[in-house]
């Protein structure tokens, strides 16, 4: 499966995935990023804000707040 949403190149989900997978050592975003890996597959945001992690190290407190709000989103959505 392929997505291009706004970058110029179609990026291949399991490419991205691959990112995703890596450990993540800081304790605060291991538990962010703790959350089903079916849930990045299916939600583009969190897959993007993973990966930028994952590339740069760090988030802006507008992303992680982002993150939270759709993983709790998600959540509310899989209860229902």
């Amino acid at each position: 499966m392929v997505r291009s949403g706004r970058s110029r190149f179609a990026v291949c989900i399991e490419c991205e995935m691959r990112e995703i997978k890596k450990p993540v050592n800081d304790a605060m975003y291991k538990k962010l990023f703790d959350i089903p890996s079916d849930w990045y597959k299916e939600n583009h945001f969190l897959r993007s804000v993973r990966f930028q992690y994952g590339r740069y190290g760090d988030l802006s407190e507008k992303q992680i707040e982002a993150f939270k709000k759709t993983v709790k989103e998600m959540k509310e959505g899989k209860k229902t």
